[in-house]
């Protein structure tokens, strides 16, 4: 299965945090899944830590090397994504977050799951896992 991370399970990963669950460290773990960060996280990532570095724990270059360095493969954004997020219904191409609203765009584009923590998400995609 090939899965795509939200930004903030794809830190929980990196960080092994406790906010990462048992079923996320099984998903990520499991030799049969591929699993993707996006360029788009790295952005998010870079953004945030500019603003308020004493909450990001990583800087957009040390985020990246760690996705690389963790087996995670990138995902870079395309024209399609873009698209995809385009054609969304105005309750999922408003949603408050942009990074989110192309991530999933890429997720669905891709044919991905999308692995988030988000339950605002759990209308816009039957393949995006909110894990819990």
């Amino acid at each position: 299965m090939n899965t795509l991370l939200d930004t903030h399970m794809a830190i929980w990963a990196l960080l092994d945090s406790p906010k990462f669950t048992l079923k996320a460290r099984q998903l990520i773990m499991d030799p049969d899944n591929t699993i993707y960060y996006s360029v788009v996280s790295v952005w998010e990532v870079l953004l945030k830590h500019s603003r308020h570095p004493d909450n990001m724990d990583f800087s957009a270059d040390v985020f990246s090397k760690s996705c690389k360095d963790a087996g995670f493969v990138p995902l870079e954004p395309r024209d399609k994504h873009v698209i995809t997020a385009g054609s969304f219904p105005p309750e999922v191409g408003g949603h408050k977050d942009p990074f989110d609203c192309l991530l999933l765009a890429q997720a669905i584009a891709e044919n991905m799951s999308f692995l988030t923590h988000d339950s605002r998400l759990s209308n816009y995609q039957e393949k995006c896992l909110i894990l819990q």
